[in-house]
């Protein structure tokens, strides 16, 4: 799919290469492309709101974080360090607010970040078959408000396909 080879080649890819080594990995690829699927089909920048193309939501970026979620990574001692290296590679401030509005236009910081995000769960990135698993990380790690589990499948399926082609 042509989206996906742009957004793991743009985004994700360069992403990786701004945090440490160890935390690269096809499984990462998979569940950070399934995610970005299934939170804004990787084409949405912000929460759109009672389908007002107009109005924007809280979530920002094609991974759709939202304030919260950012401060946990920017102060969990197991990232906080990873996001500040990543911020400043990305010439953007240290700040929960300027983080947010950012994410909405440099899809590296968002990937990044998004991978911090799964950085941060204490357990293990599944392995690369188990879309069960790797749904079961996305609630943990994105907690949607509303999940819709019936779109994960064809979402992590794409995702796989992509990383292993």
């Amino acid at each position: 799919m042509i989206l996906l080879d742009a957004i793991l080649r743009s985004a994700i890819n360069p992403a990786l290469t701004l945090l440490p080594a160890k935390m690269d990995s096809d499984r990462a690829r998979v569940e950070i492309l399934a995610v970005g699927l299934q939170e804004s089909g990787l084409t949405k920048r912000y929460q759109v709101v009672h389908g007002d193309p107009y109005a924007k939501g809280s979530a920002r970026g094609l991974w759709q974080n939202e304030r919260g979620g950012l401060q946990c990574v920017m102060t969990n001692p197991a990232t906080r360090e990873h996001a500040l290296v990543l911020c400043a590679a990305r010439k953007c401030p240290f700040d929960v607010p300027q983080v947010h509005a950012s994410l909405e236009y440099d899809d590296i910081l968002a990937a990044g970040l998004a991978r911090l995000f799964l950085w941060a769960d204490p357990k293990p990135l599944p392995d690369l078959d188990d879309a069960k698993a790797a749904w079961e990380t996305y609630l943990r790690c994105w907690n949607p408000g509303k999940p819709r589990p019936a779109e994960w499948p064809a979402n992590h399926a794409a995702a796989r396909a992509q990383v292993l082609s």
